[in-house]
């Protein structure tokens, strides 16, 4: 596990694009391509904002995406869909994209797509209640599966609510689609860009406890190219 903390969000964005620049064009150089996993959520925006102003080759590059809400139309505010492609997926001329549609149909389609190859990197967030992906506590380590079918918990509901896609809890869909555990580990590198200060106490739990399903962000620390890219106010609490 390799830690960086920097000053703002803006910086902390900045530098995690700099590091998956230049991990992806080395990856393009020798082999004409990349795969990468994206996640969403407003402590990815500065993130995305780095990457878009990036010199990489995105036309080597396909992309796959962690996570939606079950059941939920893209045209929702909410929809993790219309948000990468309002921030980034129209921004930049990737080689293809792979959504996570929110549809029990769609996880055969794109677990199979998954597991065609290696994904290279893992660009994952960690939530208020320390999910990866919206694998909540006690978050599944053991299915092998790629993508899953998952219940919300009230803790990431209300991180929803509070970064204001949904006007109440009980607008939250109770159900999503996520990448599992298991196959967020199988990327070769992941970076984790965890600004503000709500994700302090996450941040503080990841770091500071043993691996457990009560806490998933810990599982990360078993990976053996991990870097956790905070702010000061998300790195306020360890």
């Amino acid at each position: 596990m390799k830690v960086i903390v920097s000053n703002t969000a803006e910086e902390l964005g900045k530098r995690a694009a700099d590091i998956a620049a230049e991990y992806l064009n080395d990856l393009i150089k020798n082999n004409g391509e990349a795969r990468i996993v994206v996640s969403t959520g407003a402590s990815q925006f500065e993130t995305f904002n780095a990457l878009i102003a990036s010199d990489i080759d995105w036309s080597r590059v396909e992309m796959f995406h962690l996570d939606e809400y079950f059941g939920l139309p893209e045209s929702h505010p909410a929809s993790f869909r219309k948000y990468l492609k309002e921030r980034f997926v129209s921004k930049v001329q990737l080689k293809s994209v792979n959504f996570v549609e929110g549809t029990e149909e769609n996880i055969k389609e794109i677990s199979a797509k998954l597991l065609e190859k290696p994904v290279d990197l893992g660009l994952i967030g960690i939530g208020e209640n320390a999910h990866i992906a919206f694998n909540d506590p006690p978050a599944d380590f053991d299915t092998t599966e790629p993508y899953i079918l998952v219940e919300l918990d009230d803790a990431c509901k209300r991180q929803q609510v509070g970064e204001g896609w949904f006007a109440t809890v009980d607008d939250v869909p109770k159900q999503a689609v996520t990448m599992s555990v298991h196959q967020i580990m199988q990327c070769k590198k992941i970076i984790s860009c965890v600004p503000h200060s709500v994700k302090a106490r996450a941040v503080s739990d990841t770091i500071n406890s043993e691996i457990t399903n009560r806490v998933p962000a810990t599982i990360l620390k078993k990976h053996c190219d991990w870097t956790l890219m905070l702010d000061k106010n998300s790195a306020a609490l360890f």
